[in-house]
């Protein structure tokens, strides 16, 4: 494998962790409320509207509403949006998985390509990518982000414009990310390879693409780079 290209939120580090701080400050009395199903639904209701005509601050607060509709919380706009601000000032202080940082440095020292292929807003996405420092590895004209580029995953338009960009060749190029949706089935529709890093142990959705491999933990996903490296 060449080149090696990564989705960012939940991947490269862990999202729960500033979603955690946020509902603990504003929901933290609620205790048979479980904090990771939570998120996890709050993910499942931003993937539905990423791609409609819901302003960012309309889909960030739709999120929260459905995902507090679904567990009995009641909630007002203005908890909501100083919800979302906490929320975003917790993501300012994020870190990438210690075992990430490892396999970026395993993978430069084997020469492989690496990149980042991740779905957002540009602004709201780079101060991420700033607050994980990816550009010690990763060139900034190898980080894709869907607000700029123009297409989203998992359209196939997203993984074809980093192909033409960095001139890939299909059957040497791997995408690592947590969705199922946007990152294995938009990966493998374009005849990528895709690793599923599916640490938050979801069930496999029906679908016609699979992934490669699965691995649900970052220690387990850099054993895997570790032993091929030493076969």
């Amino acid at each position: 494998m060449q080149t090696i290209i990564f989705d960012v939120d939940d991947t490269l580090y862990n999202q729960l962790q500033p979603f955690r701080k946020a509902f603990e400050q504003y929901f933290g009395h609620l205790l048979h409320i479980p904090v990771e199903q939570f998120y996890i639904a709050s993910r499942k209701y931003s993937d539905e509207v990423f791609t409609s005509t819901m302003s960012q601050q309309e889909q960030q607060l739709y999120r929260l509403t459905a995902a507090c509709h679904d567990f009995g919380i009641s909630l007002d706009e203005n908890t909501a949006r100083q919800f979302q601000k906490t929320y975003e000032e917790e993501q300012q202080k994020i870190t990438l998985f210690p075992e990430i940082r490892q396999l970026f440095e395993q993978l430069l020292q084997q020469n492989k390509q690496l990149g980042i292929l991740t779905n957002g807003p540009f602004e709201h996405q780079m101060r991420k990518i700033q607050q994980l420092q990816l550009t010690k590895w990763i060139p900034k004209e190898h980080i894709f982000i869907s607000g700029s580029i123009g297409h989203v995953k998992p359209s196939a338009c997203a993984f074809e414009f980093v192909e033409h960009k960095l001139h890939l060749q299909k059957t040497h190029t791997l995408y690592i990310g947590d969705s199922y949706e946007n990152d294995i089935i938009g990966a493998k529709q374009v005849g990528w390879q895709a690793i599923w890093f599916n640490h938050r142990q979801k069930a496999q959705p029906n679908a016609p693409f699979h992934p490669d491999k699965t691995f649900t933990s970052p220690q387990v996903l850099l054993a895997y780079f570790t032993e091929k490296e030493q076969l």
